[in-house]
């Protein structure tokens, strides 16, 4: 059943559960003071540390926090060394109730990785996966990095890398920071952390994060939709955003939180998109369920819905509330 209409109701109970926990806004650093240089910062959540691996090209981040998903899930603390009825129950239950952009990049090889080199999948406490334009001279157009956890024997880490098993051919291990990474920056000063609007689209613990650069165009969000064919009404809808940047969606086991960036008067009109523009395949509504708009934050809560479904529509950007309005790029 498709969502109403979205409401005034800001009070919502839904809206204060999934924004509570933010911090305040970070007050501006003044424009006479130089803005400090962007490092790597294991103690940050995953979807803020990453961004300091992430080139300055990259177009899509999708962080998975295993950790907090581990957390969620009832099983935290499982390693490689757990039972094996455990690690599958966590898996099988992760399938089932969480948005899973990556099921482990090392899971394909978790056997052999586990008996010959002592870790696997496991021992992940979180991975970032991005994407570069085709015109990068990055591999295939993508990277990613691993977060193991601190007090794994890297031995067996180190060996598997240097022996090109799966995907780990071609890969790069920092000791001091537990770090795997493929196509990483380089640079801090040239990734994403040194963009603090982006920064600023990252919130607190998110069992998985998504963050795009750039709004969706009308023809990929409603890829059957034509928008010269749509009725007056939906057309003005369109018309009446505003601009849109980068925005980042995120995901627990039962909330999900988009950002849209600081103050934007159209949250409303951007959370009532779904019912009037045409529908998405699958429907948008089937996984992100009674939106409430907080327009000072410039935020979109939503219940979570079928996680199979807000996956695909994100991996696919096919979301109403990111889609560009006329006046957007």
């Amino acid at each position: 059943m498709r969502s109403g209409v979205v409401g005034m109701a800001l009070a919502s109970a839904l809206l204060l559960a999934a924004c509570s926990d933010d911090p305040e806004p970070i007050p501006q650093t003044p424009l006479d003071e130089p803005l400090a240089a962007p490092v790597y910062d294991a103690s940050l959540e995953p979807a803020e540390a990453a961004m300091a691996l992430i080139p300055e090209a990259a177009t899509v981040l999708v962080v998975m926090d295993f950790d907090e998903l581990r957390l969620q899930l009832e099983q935290s603390g499982l390693t490689s060394e757990s039972q094996a009825k455990a690690r599958k129950k966590f898996w099988r239950t992760a399938e089932r109730e969480s948005v899973l952009f990556s099921p482990g990049l090392l899971r394909s090889e978790d056997k052999r990785l586990r008996k010959k080199y002592g870790f696997s999948q496991d021992d992940v406490s979180w991975e970032a996966r991005f994407a570069l334009p085709t015109s990068s001279l990055s591999t295939a157009g993508e990277g990613w990095v691993l977060k193991l956890r601190d007090d794994l024997d890297l031995d067996g880490v180190q060996r598997a890398v240097e022996a090109g098993e799966g995907p780990l051919a071609g890969a790069a291990v920092d000791p001091s920071t537990f770090l795997v990474t493929q196509g990483s920056a380089a640079d801090p000063g040239a990734s994403w952390a040194a963009d603090p609007e982006r920064i600023a689209l990252v919130g607190p613990a998110a069992s998985a994060t998504y963050v795009d650069t750039a709004c969706v165009p009308y023809d990929v969000a409603f890829a059957d939709g034509d928008e010269a064919d749509l009725a007056p009404a939906p057309a003005g809808d369109l018309s009446d955003l505003d601009e849109l940047g980068p925005f980042s969606v995120s995901y627990g086991t039962e909330l999900v939180t988009v950002r849209l960036g600081l103050a934007r008067n159209d949250v409303f009109d951007r959370a009532r998109l779904p019912d009037v523009l045409p529908r998405t395949d699958p429907d948008f509504a089937l996984g992100y369920l009674d939106p409430v708009a907080d327009p000072g934050g410039g935020r979109i809560g939503y219940r979570l819905g079928d996680p199979d479904v807000a996956e695909r529509l994100a991996q696919q950007r096919r979301l109403p509330f990111a889609v560009c309005g006329s006046g957007s790029s």
